[in-house]
């Protein structure tokens, strides 16, 4: 790790397979605690490379638990976190959304590391149970159109990885590789970055893959699409960039967005909206969110029309019947 360390300090990149390699060496506790926060803080000093980023969802996805479906005909909508914002659970609340409106979702999610309430923390306290049980999880996909993917039971090899990350309480090249080492590998994703680097990266990554997929970055730095700016959405055949107004939606600020101070608050917050009693603001937020989804699930399909299946799902109380649907499988 000592040679790795100084390279990488000499501005040297890693290839994909010399990335894929020291993922294996973290996983397999190699090196100490030390060399493994350098090793992670010198992709907050430069930019992780397509090769590198790659050779590491390599590892992840060889050392991971497996999991199959029936089908994988579903969606996981997911944002890399560590935007800084404290918003609220939108991109979980926006999986709830999108099946009620009748669209399968493995969504893949892990606890806050430089945010209050991860999707983890949120759906823990909100009474979902976690398992990497697969006829349970298959259950809960075909009674209620979602199960949720806890990362530590589906990438142990990683365990010791996790206090390192805790103890830095900043993101990390793992806040990136989250979004992209789904173990069920669903046909669709909906993907949240918090700069258009990282965009550009996935956008390279996920080319050479059958994944049918929307990257989306709202332009003041959030990783979902926030309402609060502009925002840019990038599928394999092209880049947009939408105004608020252009999709309908009022600019909202960025405090009609806080998710709270705690994990509590988060989950009573993400209930309330879930029943109907979420602001104009929470509820805009989470439909844009759910309708981009949607639209990348069914791209003949108009935006607009992909906004009214949302705002149907949410408003008409589908979404929270399909959590408590969850909540009994």
């Amino acid at each position: 790790m000592k040679t790795i360390l100084n390279n990488l300090f000499e501005h040297k990149t890693l290839s994909q397979s010399e990335a894929k390699e020291v993922l294996f060496n973290i996983a397999s506790e190699k090196y100490n605690s030390s060399q493994v926060a350098a090793f992670m803080s010198v992709y907050l000093m430069r930019s992780i490379t397509v090769e590198e980023l790659s050779g590491f969802r390599d590892a992840m996805l060889e050392l991971c638990l497996k999991i199959e479906f029936d089908s994988n005909e579903s969606i996981d909508i997911v944002g890399t976190g560590g935007d800084g914002k404290d918003t609220f659970n939108i991109s979980t609340l926006s999986c709830f959304v999108v099946a009620g409106a009748g669209i399968k979702v493995t969504k893949h999610g892990n606890y806050g590391v430089s945010s209050i309430s991860g999707s983890s923390n949120v759906l823990e306290a909100i009474g979902y149970k976690f398992t990497n049980d697969i006829s349970v999880l298959q259950k809960q996909l075909d009674k209620s159109g979602i199960c949720f993917l806890h990362a530590p039971l589906f990438h142990p090899a990683m365990k010791s990885v996790a206090p390192i990350r805790k103890e830095l309480g900043v993101r990390t090249f793992f806040n990136m590789l989250g979004p992209v080492v789904n173990p069920c590998l669903p046909k669709y994703q909906l993907l949240g970055v918090y700069n258009l680097e990282m965009a550009r990266l996935y956008n390279y990554l996920l080319q050479n893959t059958k994944t049918d997929y929307s990257i989306v970055h709202s332009l003041d730095g959030y990783d979902e699409i926030s309402l609060t700016s502009d925002f840019k959405v990038i599928t394999k055949d092209k880049e947009q960039i939408f105004q608020p107004a252009s999709v309908g939606f009022n600019k909202l600020k960025q405090e009609d967005l806080f998710g709270g101070v705690s994990v509590d608050t988060a989950a009573k917050l993400f209930l309330s909206v879930l029943n109907g009693d979420g602001s104009s603001a929470q509820n805009n937020a989470v439909v844009v969110n759910a309708a981009t989804a949607i639209h990348c699930v069914f791209p003949e399909k108009s935006y607009t029309d992909c906004i009214k299946d949302a705002e149907e799902s949410l408003l008409s109380k589908k979404a929270l019947n399909v959590y408590k649907s969850l909540m009994n499988n």
